[in-house]
């Protein structure tokens, strides 16, 4: 479940052409996503989700306040999640801007919340990420700078939010994760869309996905 082998990253790029039973217009209804190719699965009407179907798990991290963050807190609300690092100095900061917009836009909704994972959690100590929170604007309780046991975010980043860049290759646990993806998460957990953190347009996409959900 959810962890099946793909074989290309352009399948992505082919999503949009895929259905679970039958085609549905990605209008105001948002599909669901199952696996790192990001291939949209579709519920028609009054159907039932599988009890099986790719959801997020468990888990338990600490934020820049020192808080410790799991599932419970982000139940029953819509979440965006990425991944990161404080001292990065390639896509980081692109992509901490463009979270920075989606924090503006939904400031006063407490239904709304996002989580950006470090992927070098034994450099990102709650201090380190403090000061980054600092100077990047994040309002606290509304944005969390996730750090932790480097073992469940990895494990959280490859195999459940498919934050993975190598796409179609062979990776081990030591393998780095460094992704432009911003994920959007529904209220009950599940994958509703995929975007890329670097590119206005698709932020802008991302903002709106989020209205549908909230609304």
């Amino acid at each position: 479940m959810g962890k099946r082998i793909i074989t290309a990253f352009t399948s992505l790029l082919l999503a949009g052409c895929s259905a679970y039973n039958q085609k549905a217009e990605h209008t105001k209804e948002l599909p669901f996503y199952e696996e790192a190719s990001f291939t949209p699965v579709w519920f028609q009407g009054e159907e039932v989700i599988p009890e099986d179907f790719h959801r997020i798990p468990e888990f338990n991290l600490t934020n820049q306040s020192g808080e410790t963050i799991t599932r419970d807190e982000v139940e029953g609300k819509i979440y965006v999640v990425d991944f990161f690092f404080a001292s990065c100095s390639g896509i980081c900061p692109k992509l901490t801007t463009n979270m920075g917009i989606v924090q503006h836009e939904f400031a006063d909704n407490d239904q709304v919340l996002l989580l950006s994972h470090s992927v070098t959690p034994t450099l990102d100590t709650v201090r380190q990420l403090r000061a980054f929170a600092n100077t990047m604007g994040v309002i606290d309780g509304k944005w969390h700078l996730l750090t932790g046991d480097r073992n469940q975010i990895y494990d959280l980043g490859k195999n459940y939010y498919f934050a993975e860049e190598n796409l179609g290759l062979e990776t081990s646990e030591a393998t780095f994760i460094h992704t432009e993806n911003f994920l959007l998460i529904d209220q009950n957990g599940y994958i509703r869309g995929v975007y890329n953190g670097l590119n206005t347009t698709s932020v802008q996409q991302l903002i709106k996905d989020i209205k549908t959900l909230n609304s």
